[in-house]
């Protein structure tokens, strides 16, 4: 595997954490956490940003973004998942976009 995709992999983990303690002390809520995340997901789809893209391509700039938001559905004093069975989870939830219709 490429050291690259451990390090983001890592990276991935550490945020889903950080959030999780976020959640844990009252900063911000499982609501919040899953508003930003849509949204960010939202501005990552648009058609003028997603224009020319391939599915695939648009896979792989939502994939961070999908895993946050299932680590995030996880509760916060339980553990969290791994990151390849949050990497199953986020291919096995996929949808199709508008255009593969």
């Amino acid at each position: 595997m490429n050291v690259a995709n451990l390090q983001l992999e890592g990276l991935l983990m550490a945020i889903a954490s950080i959030n999780q303690v976020l959640v844990r002390k009252g900063v911000l809520s499982v609501e919040e956490i899953d508003i930003a995340l849509r949204k960010a997901e939202a501005s990552e789809t648009n058609e003028e940003r997603s224009e020319g893209m391939s599915a695939s391509s648009r896979d792989a700039v939502n994939f961070p973004i999908r895993l946050l938001e299932l680590a995030n559905q996880c509760q916060p004093e339980t553990d969290m998942p791994s990151f390849s069975k949050l990497a199953r989870m986020v291919g096995q939830i996929k949808e199709p976009y508008n255009d593969q219709m």
